[in-house]
Order: structure tokens, then C-alpha cells, then sequence
């Protein structure tokens, strides 16, 4: 059997060609380089998959880049980011370290920290919430003293919502992750070490995310 990938997605297209090939996911991590983890998260869409996962798949699958680049939602054609941002290494490095925790479950982990954010997101736009920010907000900066490879985008992130240039929606998504910082009870308490920024870091990520999502949605709405 040929597996045609052209109207599959990602994962689905993935567990085929394993099967094909009579491959494990921990055989293809062996060969590719690529975490186990990390292969079990693109399958089963918990994961964008990397233009550099896709092209080591694609050597390591033998079946053409292009068609997986298709199937994982890339516009075949258009440039490609050969260097990922940051904030997507940090929090790829992120799901790495709790995948093989024995303390957190990723999947739960990610979902109360989305749930903390849409109450905050709600918050940000009253006055009060929106006073907590402007007031609190270097403050909670000074207490963790530069830790964590997150604080430039929640800099960045403060300065944008200060600025008051983003739309309504965009100021309360920025408003939700400055919130999570200064106010959450940490879903990953800060006093255990190595962790306790982690879920910080994620939810910076997911407010990067949810702005994307907002500025394509103009973008397609405008055009």
C-alpha cells in the first residue's frame, strides 16, 4: 500500500507511514533524533511539528518533504522559518521536561494553565484588573530577578499593553498572561526547582500564540 498524504493530516499521515514501515515511534526518535515525546505529541496534534522535525522525517520516512510540510498545515511554497523563535525553542524544551516528569502530566498541565488564562483574560478588562497591571507588574519583575528566559516577551508583552495601541481584544489577551504572572497561584509552584517557571513560560507562549491567531484573523477578515 502507497500512502497518499495529500488530503491527510499530520498525525494521521505519520501513524500510516509507521505502520507501512513496521516503525515505533522509539525507533523513529532512534533514527531521527527527534524525542520520542516529541514525535508522540506532532502524532497526535498536541505539537506543531518544526520545519527541521519534518525535514528529518521526511529523510527518515522516505516520503517526499513537501507532502508533510502539506500535511502539517505549511503553505508549500512560501518561505519557511529555518530558525524557530525563542519563545517556541524555550517552550519545546519546556514540553521535554515535562513529558518525563513524574510530577506533572503535560497535557493537564497545559490545560489549567489555558483555563487561568481565559479567567484572567476576563479580569483585564475591568479597571481593577487593569490597574493590578499597571501597578504591580515591575514590581513582580524585580522579585524574580532576570530568572527565566521568558522575561523579555513579558517585557515586551507590558510594554505593547501599556503603549495602548492593540485592539481591546489584544490588550485583554496581553493583560491575561501579565495577570497569570503577577496574581496565579502557580499551577507549577515557583519553590520547586528546576520547574517552577515552566508554567509561566507557558503561558507567555500561549498569549504569543492566541495574538497570532487574532492578528490572521484580521488579516483574513480585512482581505
Amino acid at each position: 500500500m502507497s500512502v497518499d498524504s495529500r488530503e491527510l493530516p499530520l498525525g494521521s499521515l505519520l501513524k500510516d507511514l509507521l505502520r507501512e514501515r513496521s516503525l515505533s515511534m522509539r525507533k523513529l526518535s532512534e533514527r531521527t533524533g527527534i524525542h520520542t515525546a516529541t514525535i508522540s505529541r506532532i502524532i497526535n496534534g498536541k505539537q506543531q511539528a518544526k520545519p527541521d522535525h519534518l525535514r528529518k522525517l521526511s529523510d527518515h520516512l522516505q516520503v517526499p518533504a513537501e507532502q508533510l510540510f502539506r500535511a502539517a498545515g505549511y503553505a508549500v511554497g512560501e518561505p519557511l522559518e529555518e530558525n524557530p523563535s525563542q519563545i517556541d525553542e524555550i517552550v519545546s524544551i519546556i514540553y521535554e521536561v515535562l513529558a518525563s516528569s513524574q510530577w506533572f502530566h503535560e497535557h493537564f498541565t497545559v490545560e489549567r494553565i489555558e483555563q487561568e488564562l481565559n479567567k484572567y483574560e476576563q479580569y483585564a478588562r475591568t479597571k481593577e484588573g487593569q490597574q493590578v497591571i499597571h501597578s504591580d507588574f515591575r514590581a513582580k519583575l524585580d522579585q524574580v530577578s532576570g530568572a527565566g528566559p521568558f522575561i523579555n516577551q513579558l517585557s515586551d508583552m507590558y510594554r505593547i499593553y501599556e503603549e495602548g495601541q492593540a485592539s481591546p481584544e489584544e490588550r485583554a489577551v496581553l493583560g491575561s498572561g501579565l495577570l497569570y504572572f503577577i496574581l496565579s497561584t502557580d499551577i507549577i509552584p515557583d519553590y520547586i526547582f528546576p520547574f517552577g517557571y515552566l508554567d509561566d513560560a507557558i503561558a507567555v507562549h500561549l498569549v504569543q500564540r492566541r495574538l497570532k491567531e487574532i492578528t490572521e484573523s484580521r488579516l483574513r477578515s480585512e482581505g
